[in-house]
């Protein structure tokens, strides 16, 4: 009795009975639409009253549409290798907008650490091409073009302070063109953030007649770049934009929040999926170099125009500066001085097995000048008020300098005066290379004949060994 009340409760609620239900034939459907299928919460209710298990109805696959043939004909271009060539040389040469780590034509990258100088190096890019002059030593070989800067970064007080001195302003050319972004007016509910802000540029792209666009930066343009999914549909859309207005595009980018400072920059430094730098034309990164504070140094991280220039044996070493661009014009433009070229080791900080962590090069300096003055009979206080630095690092750069003293001198007596070969453990130490210095407490050395062997045994493996045959 109860179910049926339900059933006829059901019924009435969402008047779903057969005889309530009336479907017009199919000529009168507008547009020739499915009839109307019931909630499944119905039909569990319906199988219920009927004292029945309920079973879903197996759901009809969506029959996929007949594609136009004439549509599809035109997705591919094929030619053969010959006609490409001949096509590839009717194209123009693309030229350099920023030296071998950017050319026109081309998706670039630019990534690094946050306040490495990303948007400082971005705007004096910028305001060289629209002049036609070359980065410091990176040449430009492309005439003038309308640039736009995308700046998602800094606000309109900010961008003065850069490019403003106590002498005047400094004068951009009138191809540099800023754009700043109004999220206030972002009011069209119908279509996504990510989409507007595309339409958005490609409106003043043609506004403005823009053939090279930076973006500061990558993040602005799409949340959530670790995903394969977003950062594909990230990149398809600017190289739709590339192709469809025959654009330059700079994006700049960040670094991993924990990136290993011990390795060299590499493609896995940039941060978010990788199909953000496979499907990128040339990618490059500002590094901060160890040896001196402001120091800086670019490195070429992908090419596909040119070869490796500016590699991890060779990179350019630069620094922040506002000095004056030259001896007529005032100092109110932040750029970059560029001061020479240098390996990339170097510049990176190395971690010791003595806990002390510091670049190389001002590792072994201050070691040589700790020794000096040790040598001039100052005591460690002295040393570490000399040259200001703590006194648990003053004893540990002695330690380590006396562990490698100790070291040579053993390696060279040994060079002079070569022992006479001996059996058992006295030829495996003359034959095997010497042990590593052990940390203080580390406990007794093993074996060095044989690694966890005990010492008889390795002993009598190596007179076996030693015997004629």
């Amino acid at each position: 009795m109860h179910a049926d009340l339900l059933f006829r409760i059901s019924l009435r609620l969402f008047k779903m009975d057969d005889s309530t239900i009336s479907i017009p034939p199919s000529s009168q459907v507008a547009g020739d639409r499915p009839p109307a299928i019931r909630p499944e919460y119905i039909e569990k209710i319906r199988a219920e009253a009927r004292g029945e298990v309920y079973r879903p109805a197996a759901r009809k696959k969506s029959e996929q549409t007949q594609l136009d043939p004439f549509t599809v004909s035109r997705l591919f271009t094929v030619e053969t290798g010959n006609r490409w060539m001949e096509l590839g040389e009717r194209e123009p040469e693309a030229k350099m907008l920023f030296g071998e780590f950017w050319h026109q034509k081309e998706l670039c990258i630019l990534f690094a650490d946050t306040n490495a100088g990303k948007s400082v190096l971005a705007v004096q890019i910028a305001n060289n091409i629209a002049r036609a002059r070359q980065t410091g030593p990176f040449a430009c070989t492309a005439k003038p073009e309308k640039v736009m800067y995308v700046d998602f970064e800094l606000t309109t007080t900010q961008f003065y302070q850069r490019y403003s001195g106590p002498k005047g302003d400094h004068e951009f050319p009138d191809n540099f063109y800023r754009a700043r972004f109004n999220p206030e007016n972002a009011t069209d509910t119908s279509n996504s953030y990510d989409n507007l802000l595309m339409a958005g540029l490609e409106y003043k792209i043609r506004q403005f007649g823009a053939t090279v666009l930076i973006i500061d930066n990558i993040s602005c343009l799409r949340g959530g770049t670790e995903s394969a999914a977003v950062a594909l549909r990230l990149m398809n859309n600017l190289k739709s934009l590339k192709a469809g207005h025959k654009l330059s595009i700079l994006v700049l980018a960040h670094t991993p929040k924990r990136r290993n400072p011990t390795r060299p920059l590499a493609a896995e430094d940039l941060h978010g999926s990788k199909l953000l730098i496979n499907f990128a034309d040339s990618a490059f990164a500002i590094g901060k170099s160890t040896i001196n504070p402001g120091l800086c140094y670019l490195k070429q991280i992908k090419q596909r125009n040119t070869q490796q220039i500016y590699g991890e044996d060779n990179v350019a070493l630069c620094r922040i500066s506002k000095a004056p661009l030259s001896k007529k014009k005032p100092a109110n433009f932040l750029h970059f001085d560029f001061e020479g070229y240098d390996a990339e080791r170097p510049h990176i900080q190395v971690a010791y097995r003595h806990g002390y962590n510091r670049a190389l090069a001002d590792h072994q300096l201050l070691a040589t000048q700790i020794a000096a003055l040790s040598a001039d009979g100052l005591s460690q206080r002295q040393i570490a008020l000399r040259l200001n630095i703590g006194l648990g690092t003053v004893n540990k750069l002695m330690r380590h300098e006396n562990c490698r003293q100790e070291d040579d001198v053993a390696c060279a007596a040994q060079t002079k005066a070569p022992a006479e070969p001996l059996v058992g453990d006295a030829l495996l130490m003359d034959n095997m290379p010497r042990p590593l210095p052990l940390e203080p407490g580390a406990g007794a050395p093993l074996c060095n004949a044989v690694p966890h062997m005990p010492k008889d045994k390795a002993t009598a493996t190596v007179a076996k060994a030693n015997d004629p045959p």
